[in-house]
């Protein structure tokens, strides 16, 4: 192709040339605005007990697209998943999408569950450090947990993501069901899991620190 350009002998022809080296470029650059979102959660984020489509992940796609924003989202979020399962999963997830962004939002079963703090916190923080190499930022999700294992146990899980948000200099909703968790009418019968009506409330506790994010 470039014989073409070449050819000419003359500096129009290096001009052809720069004008199509130019074009490439600008092409490529077009093609890398495109971002990716990885959501690694549990049943917060999977639609656990309501319509396909009517929770939070689904309606931050149409938040991104109402935003003009051009990014995908891969929702790799499973019912029941605990912060160690997250860890397992991460680094696959993150060699298949090469995400701009990683929303973590774990820990919930691990605090339901009674499991180590300690063991929640290395997973977490391994995550964190995994995505940060791949040169993702992230979004770490908070959650709170009723008392059911000592108020001790509650607070310290509650302090885990304030702690990790602050070390690793991550970006930090401090708690998803903000506004959501003391009005008992927003959850299905096992009082865990929000109702459809609560998902765009979710959204709104997301949307501000994901899109500072994504406009970096």
């Amino acid at each position: 192709m470039w014989n073409v350009f070449w050819k000419e002998g003359t500096a129009l022809g290096m001009l052809r040339l720069t004008m199509a080296l130019l074009f490439i470029v600008l092409a490529t650059s077009a093609h890398s605005a495109s971002k990716t979102i990885l959501v690694l959660g549990d049943s917060l984020s999977a639609e656990y007990g309501i319509a396909r489509g009517a929770g939070w992940v689904t309606l931050l796609e149409r938040r991104l697209k109402q935003e003009q924003v051009d990014a995908t989202i891969v929702n790799a979020s499973i019912s029941g998943e605990t912060t160690s399962g997250g860890r397992a999963r991460l680094p696959a997830l993150l060699d298949q999408h090469r995400p701009t962004v990683v929303v973590i939002e774990l820990g919930g079963n691990d605090g339901l569950r009674g499991l180590p703090l300690a063991s929640a916190e290395a997973n977490l923080r391994a995550m964190i450090d995994e995505s940060k190499k791949s040169k993702a930022k992230v979004l770490l999700v908070g959650m709170q947990i009723p008392p059911n294992y000592g108020r001790d146990y509650a607070e310290k899980f509650i302090s885990i993501y304030n702690k990790l948000s602050r070390e690793t200099k991550s970006a930090l909703v401090p708690f998803l069901l903000e506004g959501i968790a003391t009005r008992p009418q927003m959850f299905q019968p096992d009082r865990i899991h929000p109702v459809a009506e609560a998902q765009p409330l979710m959204l709104e506790n997301i949307w501000p620190q994901l899109k500072t994010l994504l406009a970096r």
